[in-house]
Formats: structure tokens, sequence, C-alpha cells
């Protein structure tokens, strides 16, 4: 059996965890994880009620992160959608997620919200063995958003009438910068689609039918993560 992995936490050579290790015994190994990159070998000493006593062995440096940046810029879905899109959006090895506040948005990104998508992420990242914890970041108004990217960045913005996206030849390099915005199942207003096109964004078309917020963001997560024979992920 592979060790299981715990979140990150406050902890020394010797630490406590309450309630993280459901059937856990002592003599289990286990693998902690910081959220910034590292990960730890330990052992479990005891198991209390409320508390798991760890003795920690190794520190080791393993990167499972994609080798460029991804920014997703979504206007939230409603309810436990969102929960299922930072889920996969982790799994998919997403940089950081920003929270669109759209005209034509439902769902408003409040600071509760937005604290129990930051649990999710790190339920995510113990399942499919991240280090590094996916950022949920300050909410922004989109045409805000959309103005203040780096040029030098490859940003596409989910729209009917741009490119299909199966006809882009564009790849992500090694260190490179990314950035995918979608907006409600209604898309973007006008008004924030010029100014994403005013501000360099490509438009592109995911396909004739409506999408879901989250399928649309992860079909274009999906597609920039995809391993290829010159870009192995």
């Amino acid at each position: 059996m592979s060790p299981r992995r715990l979140p990150p936490a406050g902890w020394s050579s010797r630490a406590t965890r309450p309630g993280t290790c459901p059937r856990a015994q002592p003599g289990d190994e286990v693998i902690l994880f910081d959220g910034s990159g590292a990960e730890f070998a330990a052992r479990i000493a005891a198991v209390g009620k409320r508390a798991v006593q760890l003795d920690v062995a190794e520190r080791r440096e393993v990167s499972r992160e994609l080798p460029f940046a991804l920014t997703l810029a979504v206007a939230l879905p409603k309810g436990e959608r969102q929960k299922w899109l930072v889920e996969k959006a982790t799994e998919l090895g997403v940089t950081r997620l920003v929270p669109l506040v759209t005209e034509r948005g439902v769902a408003q990104p409040v600071e509760a919200a937005l604290d129990r998508l930051r649990r999710t992420v790190i339920e995510a990242s113990k399942q499919c063995g991240r280090n590094r914890l996916m950022e949920i970041a300050v909410p922004r108004r989109a045409d805000d958003y959309l103005r203040s990217t780096t040029p030098s960045a490859t940003r596409l913005l989910a729209d009917p009438a741009g490119q299909s996206l199966g006809q882009l030849h564009d790849q992500p390099r090694a260190g490179s910068d990314w950035h995918a915005a979608i907006g409600t199942e209604g898309g973007f207003s006008p008004g924030e689609t010029a100014a994403a096109t005013a501000a360099g964004w490509r438009l592109v078309s995911l396909g004739p039918r409506i999408l879901r917020v989250e399928t649309a963001a992860l079909m274009l997560a999906a597609w920039m993560t995809a391993p290829s024979p010159s870009q192995p992920r």
C-alpha cells in the first residue's frame, strides 16, 4: 500500500495533525506536503482521538508541476460546480485560478466561498500528488483583469466568434506564461470582449455547442496541459 498523503500544516520533526488519519495505526508510513513544493517522509508514532503524532524522517523537493505557468480566469459557476471545477483544475496542474466578476455573472465570489475552494485545492492536491497548491486569487473585475495581464503572455479568451481551438498551433513551452479566460454560459459582454481584444487577447471558439463554465474552463486547461512529443508534461 502506498503511503497516504497529508496536507500542509505547522509541524516540526515531531508533529500532530488532528483528524487527518482515519484508520491510521502506529508504524504506518505517510507523506506530508507543505504546499510550497516540498514533501516529507514520516511515520505515525501515536494515534489519539484528536491528534496523530508523527516522526518526520526526510524532506524531499519533488515537483509535479507543469513546466509553464497557467492561469485560469473564470466567472465561477454556482454551487457544487465551483468545487468540481477547482478539483479538476488542480489535478490538471493549473497554477492559479482567478475568479472573475463579470457583467453577466450570477455566482458572486464571496470570501466564504473562496475559503471553501481553497480547502478543495488541498484535498485535490492530496489525491493527485501535487506538492504546490494551486492559488485561488483575489476576485477581479473581468475588464480590469483582461487589461492588466502581461502582453508577452499567451492569452486565450473563449468566444464563439473566435478561431477554432483545433486550428491553433501554439503549444506551451517551458518557462512560458499562459492565461485562459472563460465567461458565463452566455459569454463575456461586448464591452468585456472589446477590452480583451484591445489588450491583445486571442479569441478561441470551443465548438458549436453551449458549454457550462466548468466544461469550457477544463477543456481549455486540458488542451494546454496535454503532453506532446516535443513537450512532455
